[in-house]
């Protein structure tokens, strides 16, 4: 970090506080999340504006989730059966958003909590489609999910973000208006702005194959750096950088080498 004073937050507003605290200081807090944790920043950027917080700035590279899953159908090695949605973002833009994708690529959609038996039911719902030969949007998580999502979390959204005309993923390579910035009127709380942050690309190892992993074209052990150069504890591609990601999963919880998932994936 240069010398700087980085520090992990619970929330944006903890950040807030320390720049009130700290008059003194510029304080960024660097946003990043799906629809799942854009709501805090929006309203974290609304109280700042409400108590004329002026050391306070927002470096947003928050993302929206149906761009990259329309990036991901459009791939022409696409060889994904159907989609498990995600719960968290769910409960904010709910079930319409994820429409698109049986009505237009005829691939089912069932959005799953995540409790080990979310999982199952929600695969369950998904192959139970697929064998039954209907393609819709269901819900497994419905104590949490509405159809119509968080109305007031998407009114906040609209009130602070904008869609910026590009982003770049990693493994996806740019994506049209998949990313929020800040609206123009809260320009004075945009870092980028503030800061004139440079535009700077990391590309991916060439060695690295998580665009596959992502469309579904490999598996995570069929990487040429799966379980040798690329681990936990060493990541390359952001499908292991991730506790989440596909690669993470299958290394962690399978508990396997690269060498010993190819062989069982040979013969299963």
């Amino acid at each position: 970090a240069r010398g700087a004073d980085v520090r992990f937050v619970y929330s944006p507003l903890d950040a807030l506080r320390v720049a009130v605290e700290n008059p003194a200081r510029e304080v960024v807090f660097f946003a990043v999340g799906f629809e799942t944790t854009a709501p805090s920043t929006a309203v974290t950027v609304l109280r700042a504006r409400a108590e004329a917080v002026s050391n306070f700035t927002v470096f947003s590279n928050h993302v929206t989730i149906v761009p990259p899953m329309k990036a991901i159908l459009d791939s022409p090695d696409l060889r994904l059966d159907g989609f498990l949605g995600p719960g968290h973002v769910s409960t904010v833009v709910g079930q319409r958003p994820y429409r698109f994708v049986p009505e237009i690529y005829r691939k089912p959609v069932v959005t799953a909590g995540f409790e080990p038996l979310d999982i199952l039911q929600a695969i369950e719902m998904l192959l139970l489609q697929i064998r039954e030969g209907r393609c819709c949007v269901e819900n497994q998580y419905t104590r949490c999910v509405r159809e119509e999502g968080n109305p007031r979390a998407l009114e906040i959204l609209a009130e602070v973000f904008e869609l910026r005309p590009h982003f770049e993923w990693r493994g996806l390579g740019f994506i049209s208006e998949s990313a929020l910035k800040l609206r123009g009127e809260l320009a004075h709380f945009d870092a980028e702005l503030r800061y004139s942050v440079p535009g700077v690309r990391v590309a991916d190892p060439k060695a690295c194959q998580c665009g596959e992993v992502l469309k579904g074209a490999i598996k995570p052990w069929e990487c040429k750096v799966f379980g040798t150069a690329c681990t936990p504890e060493t990541p390359i591609g952001t499908c292991m950088v991730s506790s989440e990601g596909a690669c993470a999963a299958y290394y962690n919880f399978g508990r396997l080498h690269r060498d010993v998932a190819v062989s069982m994936g040979a013969t299963n």
